[in-house]
């Protein structure tokens, strides 16, 4: 998949923003404009070889191949792909599987799906810059031999326990391993026994040597490998020693020529440590400047969702929906099922920005960017989700037969007329919502009640006569004489003036579908709140099945195809049940925002 096309310089019609800021000095400065790139991730001799890097940043969207990705990934989709895009530059796709217990290959597969689906690609100058951290595993062994010969790390073998205990704390400085002052030749040694399995999983680790008594307790001599006796993935059983995140993420930044690695909030304080393995890779001559820099941002925080990859898998293994891609939840792949576009989520993207201050945006947000997405190009149609009869009990008498049937028309779309019209028909029985119709009506109320006129869309205006019910007293049928000569778009149509119009569909030709009518999933707007434990605010009418009627042509509808149901709001063709044999839709959004206080 190819890369939307580079624009160099500022977008004068993008928001401005902290990053943005960063990025427009930079290229102004010329920070990176001698930077050298010789098509594929390498070490400092290899770029060395290469080209002037023809893209002026460089970013990168790197997640862990352990779960599916849930809406706030889709932010960081945004974000990467976009200031590359918009700067000029080129966003690698980057796996950051350096954990092999945890990843699987259908986490990838899912993953490159997403991303794509987004509207991004990682094709760009002639390269494909889809990467793999596994890949660098040669390298970044190579690295950790180097600082262990240049007297800055060493092998560990206390206990996680006296690890913990003499690391300190906030207020107490950390006390220096019994193994600190082993001499590299010794450390060496010990880690090519790692390397070898000759260890079991947890004897030891490889720690960087920098200082115990940091402020930052991250900088407290931090682990940067351990021992898994673990099947990877990728790289098999090649390896029983794994690089921590902590230490890989800047070598593969650093390989990859990455200019501007843009990670959340929770990192701010890994950024020394970051800066640390950097330069000090530089100094031996490893990698190049100039060195990437990272910069962090808020994470997103939308209410009524949760995001722990945990709490989502909870959900999923325990039954509260029905799998990772359920349309209530977060997950781009649920998001998908629900009927979102890649479009409304990037405007979403677009207009909550980003920010260095954690805050909590509302979901209603996301729903607005949709409904703005879908105005514009989802047909319309009818549809009635909670079916009551309506007998035209007159019918037979103004067309001469029972069985005839008026058709009507409608545009698709009222300002596509591209899109052409839809057509249905009209008889003597048509189904109407069931809160149509009122015996007792309050003030205001304009629809059926005895006595009153209203106009059956794109129909004919029809005047209630009264209703039928069943031994219980409950409505089965409502009964309606029509008016002649009122039909929409004839000549009569205004000779009979009514404040009430209704939807209906067609009793002879409507088609009866499976509608999923879908809400939010919990009933709090942080349902994890103060330790809280989420599941007890589950929205129990987070999912209802109606039997509905709709227009005929949306039997023929493709899966993931939308619609504007007029009165209730968006739906979608479900992309895995849905067919002209049974027609499924799931309810995306409202025509409005029903939690609004």
């Amino acid at each position: 998949m190819t890369a939307p096309a580079n624009t160099p310089g500022k977008d004068e019609h993008k928001p401005s923003n902290f990053l943005r800021g960063i990025i427009e000095r930079d290229l102004e400065a010329g920070t990176y404009a001698q930077r050298r790139f010789a098509g594929t991730p390498g070490d400092a001799a290899h770029h060395a070889a290469g080209p002037l890097d023809p893209a002026r940043i460089r970013t990168r969207f790197p997640p862990e191949p352990n779960g599916y990705l849930h809406v706030g990934h889709a932010k960081s989709i945004c974000l990467n792909f976009g200031l590359a895009r918009d700067y000029g530059g080129v966003c690698h796709m980057r796996f950051d599987d350096t954990n092999p217990e945890k990843e699987e290959q259908e986490y990838v597969d899912s993953i490159l799906d997403a991303v794509q689906w987004l509207g991004f690609g990682w094709e760009a100058n002639g390269f494909s810059h889809l990467y793999y951290a596994s890949n660098y595993f040669d390298f970044m062994y190579r690295a950790a031999e180097y600082l262990i010969e240049a007297g800055l790390a060493y092998v560990d073998e206390q206990t996680p326990e006296e690890m913990r205990a003499n690391r300190g704390d906030f207020t107490t400085p950390g006390k220096d391993s019994p193994f600190r002052a082993r001499s590299p030749q010794e450390n060496l040694a010990r880690f090519r026994e790692m390397r070898d399995g000759k260890h079991p999983d947890g004897a030891m680790v490889l720690r960087a040597k920098i200082d115990m008594a940091s402020p930052n307790i991250n900088m407290r001599d931090p682990a940067i490998y351990r021992i898994k006796h673990a099947t990877h993935h990728n790289t098999g059983d090649a390896w029983c020693i794994y690089p921590m995140y902590t230490f890989a993420h800047p070598i593969e930044d650093a390989l990859e020529r990455i200019t501007h690695s843009l990670c959340t909030l929770e990192f701010e304080d890994q950024r020394p440590f970051y800066d640390w393995v950097l330069e000090r890779l530089a100094e031996g001559g490893l990698i190049a400047h100039p060195l990437p820099r990272q910069y962090e941002f808020a994470r997103l925080n939308l209410t009524y969702v949760v995001t722990s990859k945990r709490k989502l898998a909870q959900l999923v293994n325990e039954g509260h929906v029905d799998g990772w891609d359920d349309p209530r939840m977060p997950t781009i792949v649920g998001l998908r099922r629900r009927g979102y576009t890649p479009e409304a989520l990037q405007l979403f993207a677009e207009r909550i920005g980003v920010s260095k201050a954690d805050s909590w945006i509302d979901y209603s947000t996301l729903d607005i960017a949709l409904r703005d997405d879908l105005e514009g190009k989802a047909a319309r149609a009818m549809a009635v989700l909670d079916p009551v009869k309506l007998k035209l009990t007159n019918w037979a008498e103004v067309f001469g037969s029972a069985g005839h049937l008026e058709s009507c028309s409608a545009p698709a779309h009222p300002a596509r007329p591209e899109l052409g019209k839809r057509e249905f028909r009209l008889g003597a029985e048509v189904w109407i919502e069931r809160e149509d119709f009122m015996e007792q009506p309050p003030k205001g109320y304009h629809r059926l009640y005895p006595g009153n006129k209203a106009r059956l869309k794109y129909g004919y205006v029809v005047e209630c006569t009264g209703c039928d019910k069943d031994e219980a007293g409950n409505v089965t049928a409502v009964l309606a004489r029509l008016i002649p000569d009122t039909k929409s778009g004839t000549p009569g149509a205004d000779s009979v003036k009514v404040k009430g119009v209704i939807t209906w569909v067609g009793a002879t030709d409507g088609v009866a579908a499976e509608v999923r009518l879908y809400d939010r999933l919990f009933t709090e707007a942080q349902p994890d709140a103060g330790g809280r434990d989420f599941k007890t605010v589950l929205n129990p009418d987070s999912k209802k099945v109606v039997t509905a009627y709709v227009e005929p042509s949306l039997a023929q509808a493709s899966p993931d195809t939308r619609f504007q149901f007029e009165r209730h709001g968006y739906f979608v063709a479900d992309r895995k049940d849905h067919s002209a044999a049974s027609p499924v839709f799931n309810k995306i959004t409202g025509l409005k925002d029903s939690w609004a206080k």
